[in-house]
């Protein structure tokens, strides 16, 4: 266990790294942040923050040995960086961001597991895609095996035709069967040092130009029905990873089950809800599995959530959200450019509170 006044250092310096820092101070823990340069809002809320390229081995050495435990706040710093610092410092083992960033990686292990993605197939050339797009067919997705997130380095194929259009990007990809789908929903846990794991609700995911734009509760009837099984499968994800901290899984409710999407080691966009939703957020639930202290509940504390992003230039006019009915709750990351399709913050709306 972590004794208070101890250092938690954060890779990464977004608006995740800024909500784990939050919930780390109100523990009593000091946080130090790693990032390359560039709009690192979790600064805003450490006690230091080194900035320095990912591959820096002197700073990286400078961070390490401030920190007594060392967690990420999402999936794609490089392994090598991670490689790097002492491995006794890390929250969970290495394993889980090398499976993450690959999604052919990832496919083959939830599907070694028992789940069921998409029928996939890598592509290495244009011969392979050709060859994907007649074995799975059209509608479907060519996606870049690594580093893609919000929509970005994806690509959807409706037909033979339009294939050609898009092209083999030039780096390793893999192609995707459409899935005929209902909504899509999102498994977050939390799994302790001591193995016990415990849940969140799942929230039904809309989504915009393939990025989170709403995650609403109570979920359906569809995504209540499946979600044991999905949680049977995110269980076995984060035991044969040795996993500690929050994980999350993504899935697609369809009339024949979930289907499995992809995983994200770290808390997550549709798990925002939870810091006046449950009753515990998942950043602080994070904050205490890596440090060894006891997991907080999990239970949703209203009727009704509505988590939704605030995204480019509607940050400038976000403080007017708090004049709107339905109890709104803003959360904004502090970030200096308003971009076209960049998320600025969020906000939470709750119903009725349960007994």
């Amino acid at each position: 266990m972590l004794p208070a006044g101890f250092t938690i250092g954060i890779l990464g310096g977004g608006q995740l790294g800024r909500m784990m820092a939050i919930a780390a101070l109100q523990l009593g823990y000091k946080v130090i942040g790693f990032a390359p340069a560039g709009d690192n809002v979790a600064a805003d809320a450490c006690s230091d923050f080194i900035t320095a390229d990912w591959d820096d081995g002197a700073a990286l050495k400078d961070f390490a040995a401030a920190c007594d435990v060392v967690t990420w706040e999402f999936e794609n710093v490089p392994v090598s960086t991670v490689a790097a610092l002492p491995q006794t410092l890390l929250a969970c083992p290495l394993r889980a961001l090398e499976v993450a960033q690959d999604r052919l990686a990832e496919k083959a292990f939830a599907a070694s597991l028992g789940g069921a993605p998409a029928p996939y197939m890598a592509v290495e050339s244009e011969s392979d895609l050709a060859a994907a797009i007649a074995a799975i067919g059209t509608p479907g997705i060519l996606k870049t095996a690594r580093d893609g997130y919000d929509g970005k380095g994806q690509w959807r194929v409706r037909s033979l035709l339009e294939a050609g259009g898009v092209g083999f990007p030039g780096v390793t990809c893999i192609y995707e069967g459409f899935v005929m789908y209902e909504t899509e929903f999102s498994v977050i846990l939390v799994r302790g040092q001591d193995g016990s794991v415990k849940f969140w609700d799942s929230t039904a995911n809309l989504h915009e130009g393939g990025m989170l734009a709403q995650s609403i509760l109570p979920a359906g009837a569809l995504v209540e029905a499946q979600v044991g099984k999905a949680r049977e499968l995110a269980a076995k994800v984060a035991d044969a990873l040795g996993y500690v901290g929050v994980l999350t899984l993504e899935f697609f409710a369809t009339r024949e089950g979930p289907v499995f999407n992809e995983m994200a080691p770290r808390v997550h966009n549709s798990g925002h809800w939870t810091i006046e939703g449950a009753a515990t957020s998942q950043f602080e639930n994070h904050i205490r599995a890596i440090c060894g202290l006891p997991l907080g509940g999990t239970k949703t504390r209203f009727g009704s959530i509505e988590m939704r992003n605030i995204v480019g230039e509607d940050a400038l006019r976000a403080h007017a959200i708090l004049a709107e009915p339905g109890e709104p709750h803003l959360h904004l990351y502090g970030k200096a450019e308003a971009r076209e399709g960049r998320k600025m913050g969020h906000v939470t709306r709750v119903g009725h509170a349960l007994k």
